[in-house]
């Protein structure tokens, strides 16, 4: 007598509710094929041709080096502050209700709508040190405009929205009810904060701050301006990049874009593992 597929335990898949599993799992195969694999496929085999010592060369060269030292740095820096602050913004919306409210959730998308070459002209103008903000720290001695602090400023400009959009829906879901039981148990609002709430919004922050850090390490646009781009100072990777395109040096712009993806792809490897730690730790998963 043969055996049903349930019972030999060779049953592949089970039927879905909902049709076109086939069709649509070869569009998104194919897509992430064409869109993604291929491109970075074909960086990786261009960099293969330069050789290790080549390569090697390209990484530890002193201008390479500052770059990258300057995109991830202020990336960093730029992430954490927007995971901070995003976070009270999400709580705001979301906790009050109070006038202008829908204007100030509408300006938190800003940054997506706004062009980045826009964005950057208008923070150079705001931060140079004939600016309106710009002026009031060059009285104390703080340049802000062509340094990295400029740069830092520009990323938590264009990755704010990152963090409160993904923060957001998830702090929506916390039954208020929660606070008030943690409340009428005797825990008080900075308890509750850190060992009722943060707990299930800290998925959320770190999926924000990876997108907010992702966003920064390749932003171009808005940077270029408020940099300055003084080698070896506030000279950003993906502006080295064209650089070296410029000079028709194409081994040295991929080796850094490699060097760049590389980096970047261990960074959010790191950051997806503490997430899905997190997520296990409190329940989450």
């Amino acid at each position: 007598m043969s055996n049903t597929p349930s019972q030999s335990g060779w049953k592949w898949r089970q039927s879905s509710v909902l049709p076109g599993f086939g069709l649509t799992l070869g569009y998104t195969i194919t897509y992430l094929f064409l869109i993604i694999l291929i491109p970075l496929g074909g960086l990786i085999w261009s960099t293969a041709h330069l050789g290790f010592a080549e390569f090697v060369a390209i990484a530890t060269d002193r201008r390479t080096l500052n770059a990258l030292r300057v995109s991830f740095g202020t990336a960093f820096i730029a992430a954490l502050v927007n995971a901070f602050f995003g976070v009270i913004i999400a709580w705001v919306l979301v906790r009050y209700r109070f006038p202008g409210r829908r204007f100030v959730d509408a300006i938190v998308d800003l940054p997506f709508a706004l062009p980045t070459a826009v964005a950057g002209i208008s923070l150079t103008t705001l931060y140079s040190n004939r600016g309106w903000i710009g002026s009031l720290f060059e009285s104390l001695g703080v340049k802000i405009a062509f340094t990295p602090i400029g740069i830092v400023i520009a990323l938590i400009f264009i990755g704010l929205p990152f963090v409160v959009r993904t923060v957001q829906p998830v702090m929506e879901e916390i039954d208020r009810q929660v606070e008030e039981v943690a409340a009428t148990l005797g825990a008080n609002r900075f308890q509750t904060i850190t060992r009722i709430l943060l707990p299930g919004l800290v998925p959320a922050i770190l999926t924000g701050f990876a997108l907010a850090f992702a966003r920064g390490v390749g932003e171009y646009g808005s940077v270029i301006f408020i940099a300055g781009n003084i080698p070896y100072v506030s000279e950003i990777a993906p502006l080295l990049i064209v650089i070296r395109l410029e000079e028709f040096n194409y081994a040295g712009a991929t080796g850094i874009a490699t060097i760049m993806l590389i980096i970047s792809f261990a960074m959010l490897f790191v950051i997806n593992l503490i997430q899905a730690w997190s997520r296990k730790r409190y329940g989450y998963a």
